[in-house]
């Protein structure tokens, strides 16, 4: 950890620099890209009314929710499909089809069928974070060593042995892959659906409520902090839980390890 924070802290000056050199060469007017102080400023006056912790925990929640039903979705199923040709024949076109389908095209349909608010962008967040799911355990399960199959069907054993001692530990990699991904993509579709399709909290929201207003700087510190966030969730949740699984069991080197 002592490490990486020096790191951490040189890009972080790096990107502030190069945003600062930016916003000085006068190529935009400077209402329209603010500097590195202005954009910190309109984080803390969001962060001091109170406003901006609401925001991210109501597009945090957003995402949870989302990716909370997608997962008990999309991974029993791609292990479904990792275990069953007929199951992969029969879900795998469906799957190819509507993933490249970006999740916002479905903004419109979707305040029809759920009207505006928390249920079409969750919904979105479904959609969108499913497929990398069902996808990443999918090629998880078939890549499963069968070397280790049948030496455990040699051992005596059963179905659910089997799955849960040598299926599910060695898809475990590509699963938090697939969980990574999906991730990402919530972001792009719930901060979509906030523009369009949710009501007046969440950081999609800010960011086009600030555009009315032309207020660049509450734009720029909406991004940053959807950026500190997901860094945040890379660090706390998706490196710990590599940390205490797959990369206890020598499967996967952590990231920055």
């Amino acid at each position: 950890m002592s490490r990486r924070v020096p790191g951490a802290v040189v890009s972080a000056a790096l990107a502030a620099a190069v945003w600062e050199a930016f916003a000085r060469s006068g190529l935009f007017s400077s209402a329209l890209t603010p500097s590195v102080v202005d954009v910190v400023l309109a984080i803390g006056r969001m962060l001091l009314s109170g406003t901006l912790v609401v925001h991210v925990g109501t597009t945090l929640g957003r995402i949870i929710a989302g990716m909370t039903a997608a997962a008990l979705v999309g991974v029993p199923l791609g292990m479904l499909m990792g275990r069953s040709r007929r199951v992969e024949r029969f879900v795998l076109p469906v799957v190819s089809v509507l993933s490249p389908i970006p999740s916002l095209a479905w903004v419109p349909l979707f305040i029809i069928w759920f009207g505006l608010g928390d249920t079409a962008a969750v919904a979105l967040v479904v959609y969108a974070a499913t497929f990398p799911l069902v996808l990443n355990t999918w090629t998880g399960v078939r890549s499963v060593n069968g070397l280790w199959i049948r030496a455990a069907e040699a051992m005596g054993a059963d179905a659910g042995a089997l799955f849960t001692r040598v299926v599910l530990p060695g898809a475990l990699p590509f699963v938090i892959a697939g969980l990574r991904q999906a991730f990402a993509r919530s972001w792009i579709a719930v901060v979509g659906g906030e523009m369009i399709a949710a009501t007046t909290w969440g950081l999609g929201f800010v960011i086009f409520d600030a555009k009315e207003f032309l207020n660049a700087d509450v734009m720029i510190g909406a991004l940053v902090v959807i950026g500190l966030v997901g860094l945040g969730v890379e660090r706390l949740v998706f490196q710990t839980l590599e940390r205490r699984s797959v990369a206890r069991w020598g499967m996967v080197r952590t990231a920055g390890g």
